[in-house]
């Protein structure tokens, strides 16, 4: 069977790991399960946050507008450096970027507690952001050249891309029950998880020989340049509904955000040693894992948004019952999503994708029938079991397409290409989803706003959802003939007429 039908991919030089077999020793589960807190970590930071940001407007006085940046300030610093801190940790050494990044990730968690403006705190998420854009490719390029690829890695993957996973929908809980007691308090948690890891990471976490120093280049004109397109791209998706579309500042903003992406491309075809080396594109499965991963966390990010305000704004349904609705989801993502790997095993990386992103669509389209007055049993509850589904296949297989048949030093690249991809695709739809919601605003009653966004937003996130559906088949449908054609071929060849 082809590439395009199975998810693999057939490396010039992949990386090998060193652990394979399904009996591993102690220390290779230590260091598994302290970057798997890690990632969960990230997630359970990121959910916690958006159950909060009710009360974090109702406390502050910030617009829908300025409140998303509360999220979209995280995304976008985590977003926009991930390139940066996948190619530090092949560089610098990958342990030590994960320790660094997590000691100020700790740090900014717990000024994020204790500020009283909203700028401030919108900067202190920015750079908890920046420390999880070195954190996560760090800890993923760990995992990809400590294991071996295939079945090994595959396992290693589930169970890492289960926590985070788990992470995002748990932390959804852990912020209802947060929130009733104050929103500073789904900012202060991460801290002392954060130093605990970072003390286990400093005894577990083996030390690795980090790339040749005369090869050393950090590329910061290409980060600072995909860096800049990305905010500003988001910006003007945010402030169009109230400027104008037309308006010149939206246009400057657009135009701007193209030609620093332009510039970003030119920089990355001319530097000795570009951030992202272009020629990785020219693998289909690579492209289709980054796609998948806009589509994926794009999509989910804005349908929690909306869904956030809708249950509480326009629901008057407490944090804590909000989280409640959510848990179904995470508890699907968290037994389920360890077992993906196996199944990728049996029918491809693509084809399990697939399943995860028409789970996806269909947990949106059912939720077009949520109005004033839902049952939960029939629109809110099947939402969530759709979505904990799509996260548990689509999550891990993403996570292993992407990294699959990468050599060794561009393990940290690859993790922060898919990593990009997924932060990105939520900052972008989010910023879109946000801009439904403000456009229809109602002066001094949020709830009748919400209401009147449901439906177009809820069509947003869903089109988002059967983009991918769509990428995944143009990859599968190809890939399928292809292997129909070589299986015909052998069929038809001399001597095989017994087979």
């Amino acid at each position: 069977m082809s590439v395009a039908a199975t998810g693999a991919a057939a490396p010039a030089g992949p990386a090998t790991g060193g652990v394979d077999g399904e009996r591993w020793d102690g220390a290779v589960w230590a260091a598994l399960i302290v970057l798997c807190g890690a990632l969960f970590l990230d997630g359970l930071d990121v959910s916690m946050v958006g159950v909060a940001l009710p009360s974090i407007g109702a406390d502050l006085g910030l617009s829908p507008g300025t409140l998303q940046w509360v999220v979209s300030g995280y995304v976008l610093g985590y977003g926009g450096l991930l390139l940066l801190g996948g190619r530090a940790a092949d560089l610098l050494g990958r342990r030590r970027v994960f320790l660094v990044a997590l000691g100020v990730f700790a740090v900014a968690s717990l000024l994020g507690a204790l500020v009283d403006d909203g700028t401030l705190l919108i900067v202190t998420r920015f750079v908890k952001g920046v420390a999880a854009a070195f954190t996560a490719p760090a800890g993923l390029s760990i995992i990809t050249t400590t294991f071996r690829e295939g079945p090994a890695r595959n396992k290693a993957l589930s169970i890492y891309a289960a926590c985070g996973a788990s992470g995002f929908s748990l932390g959804l809980v852990f912020g209802g029950l947060l929130t009733e007691l104050g929103w500073r308090y789904t900012f202060l948690l991460p801290a002392p998880i954060a130093l605990v890891l970072l003390l286990a990471a400093s005894r577990f976490i083996a030390r690795d020989v980090p790339d040749d120093a005369g090869h050393r280049h950090y590329d910061l004109a290409g980060a600072s340049t995909v860096t800049g397109s990305m905010l500003l791209l988001v910006y003007a998706v945010v402030e169009a509904p109230g400027r104008g579309w037309l308006d010149p500042l939206t246009l400057a903003a657009f135009a701007t955000s193209a030609l620093l992406l332009a510039a970003f491309v030119t920089i990355e075809r001319r530097t000795a040693h570009p951030l992202v080396r272009l020629g990785v594109f020219r693998s289909r499965h690579i492209v289709h894992a980054n796609v998948g991963a806009l589509v994926v966390f794009g999509s989910y990010v804005g349908f929690q948004f909306l869904g956030t305000l809708y249950l509480q704004d326009a629901l008057g349904w407490s944090p804590l019952q909000t989280a409640l609705a959510f848990l179904p989801a995470g508890l699907l993502v968290a037994f389920g999503a360890p077992r993906t790997g196996a199944l990728v095993d049996r029918i491809g990386s693509a084809s399990v994708i697939l399943l995860g992103l028409l789970a996806f669509a269909g947990a949106y389209l059912l939720f077009l029938r949520a109005d004033g007055t839902p049952v939960y049993a029939t629109v809110i509850l099947p939402t969530m079991l759709l979505l904990g589904v799509g996260f548990a296949l689509a999550f891990p297989a993403l996570n292993m397409q992407a990294t699959s048949g990468i050599a060794d030093d561009e393990q940290g690249l690859a993790s922060g290409l898919v990593n990009t991809s997924f932060q990105v695709g939520g900052a972008v739809v989010l910023a879109l989803v946000t801009a439904v919601v403000s456009g229809t605003a109602v002066p001094g009653d949020p709830g009748a706003g919400v209401l009147d966004a449901l439906v177009p937003a809820t069509a947003l996130v869903s089109g988002v959802a059967l983009v991918g559906v769509l990428v995944t088949l143009a990859v599968l449908v190809p890939g399928a003939r292809a292997a129909l054609r070589e299986r015909r071929a052998r069929a038809a060849a001399p001597g095989c007429a017994a087979d």
